[in-house]
């Protein structure tokens, strides 16, 4: 799914965060090897299916060693390469010119619109966590925990020899609970990046949790929290940016402590698509990503292979279906079940999803359990998310949930003909007016009722098609189309009457 394209301004610069695309990641970069893989195989149709969640990362970093993007097969894409020219600017200042030495780097980014519409009813503000309770601990995969100088060769301290501790904790606006993170920089670019993820992390919380008569801490040009950390970056100087961060918790563990964040976020009825993303990178980068390896069992030339929607095109989806947090989301093929995440944290509704692979089932339950700890320390109220591991034409759990469902998501790009028409025998059951996403129709163009297709289930949908652009799915740059069916069974109610 999509990421991270939204222009962020801080003091005289843009500040970048690298463009994670959540259902893509990339290893380390390795030689061409002959094995076959899902990724590799040489087949001419993309491979593209929502039964398969495989994420790739460009990197887009203010912390790390500077190098030219190299060009990245996309899993799921076999055979293709894409390129991302994105010219690199080293973070600097208008006003201070020795801000310009430095070897952290920031990338542009494009501006994007908004995520779903207000809904009155959302609640945003998870109470619990900001209550007593949300002092008690709780189990979540630090940055630590994946990016460390123990892993050795991989990543080297970020700012030079010393006999300083490396760890550095981070505060959330949620849960008491601190993340541990270690200030080292990775050897190679496309590994994890902890500097990013504080910076990250800081221009969230500035820009999401805030209220107006705080902001001037955060975000005055030259005393600010936001431009303190950025020069401490440009200046390469641990002890600017251990300041900067600890100064940064305390100001949250205050505003936290006199009510300021909870009041704020009780005024909020949507979550801001940037904040949706770094939630869920950070969910996938601690869980998914350094087990990749083990999605690329899929198979081409079946309903199980690579392909990928975009956070941007899922955010789209769900405005375009004026999805609620009152409703109840469906994904069919989930794999490590981003989609369902998205939509329990960017909505708030009851989602749910089912997958018959069993490594993406695997990696998608530690998702969920992850993510559910990163929406304590973003002090968010997810909705109800429920996995269903099998296949989603026989699961009885999936069959009832999908008779109340409000919205199902089904990518069945490369889903063979076979599966899209079992599929369609069970819109049946659906509700009347459920929604039925696809990227491809389920009614054929130029389909009308006639005596000798009565008793066809396609006569009970109702299809709009729409677009999407580019970075909105994994195998290709360009844009497309997709398919919205809404169940309306008025129009075979009024061809029966006609019929006499």
């Amino acid at each position: 799914m999509g990421f991270f394209d939204h222009l962020q301004k801080g003091g005289g610069f843009s500040l970048q965060p690298k463009k994670p695309q959540i259902r893509k990641v990339v290893t380390q970069s390795r030689p061409a090897a002959p094995a076959r893989t899902a990724s590799a195989t040489a087949s001419p149709a993309p491979a593209a299916s929502s039964r398969s969640t495989v994420r790739q990362s460009n990197s887009r970093s203010v912390s790390g060693d500077s190098g030219q993007n190299t060009p990245q097969k996309r899993l799921g894409t076999p055979g293709k390469t894409r390129k991302r020219p994105s010219p690199a600017q080293r973070l600097s200042s208008d006003d201070d010119d020795s801000d310009t030495d430095t070897s952290f780097e920031v990338r542009k980014r494009a501006r994007v619109s908004a995520s779903a519409e207000p809904d009155p009813d959302r609640r945003v503000r998870d109470r619990e966590v900001f209550s007593d309770k949300g002092k008690e601990s709780f189990r979540m995969v630090h940055a630590a925990d994946i990016a460390s100088l123990e892993k050795s060769g991989n990543f080297k301290r970020a700012f030079g020899k010393t006999d300083k501790p490396v760890d550095i904790w981070l505060q959330y606006p949620g849960a008491s609970q601190k993340e541990r993170y270690q200030l080292i920089v990775p050897r190679d670019k496309d590994d994890f990046r902890p500097l990013d993820d504080i910076v990250q992390v800081i221009e969230m919380v500035s820009q999401n949790y805030i209220p107006d008569d705080e902001r001037e801490v955060f975000d005055n040009d030259s005393t600010g929290l936001k431009r303190r950390v950025r020069r401490a970056l440009a200046h390469v100087s641990e002890k600017e940016f251990r300041d900067a961060v600890a100064d940064y918790n305390n100001t949250v563990e205050r505003l936290k402590r006199n009510g300021s964040i909870a009041k704020h976020m009780d005024s909020i009825q949507r979550l801001n698509l940037p904040l949706v993303e770094r939630i869920l990178t950070q969910t996938y980068s601690r869980t998914v990503s350094p087990r990749v390896e083990s999605l690329r069992q899929y198979e081409n030339g079946t309903d199980n292979v690579y392909g990928e929607l975009l956070p941007r095109f899922i955010s789209t989806i769900f405005k375009e279906t004026k999805l609620k947090s009152g409703q109840v989301f469906v994904d069919l093929g989930s794999g490590v079940a981003n989609v369902v995440l998205q939509a329990a944290l960017e909505i708030g509704c009851e989602s749910w999803g089912c997958e018959m692979m069993q490594n993406a089932c695997d990696l998608a339950e530690l998702q969920e359990a992850e993510f559910k700890a990163r929406c304590r320390l973003w002090g968010i109220a997810p909705g109800e998310t429920h996995l269903v591991r099998g296949d989603f034409l026989k699961e009885e759990s999936i069959a009832k949930v999908l008779q109340r469902a409000d919205v199902v998501l089904i990518n069945n790009q490369a889903f063979t003909p076979q599966l899209n028409d079992k599929l369609v025998n069970h819109f049946l059951d659906m509700k009347e007016g459920c929604q039925i996403v696809s990227l491809k129709s389920f009614v054929p163009a130029g389909h009308k009722i006639q005596s000798r297709n009565l008793n066809s289930p396609i006569n009970l949908l109702s299809v709009k098609q729409r677009n999407y652009w580019s970075d909105s799915v994994s195998w290709t740059d360009v844009g497309g189309t997709y398919f919205i069916a809404t169940k309306d069974s008025s129009r075979l109610k009024r061809f029966v009457e006609s019929m006499g």
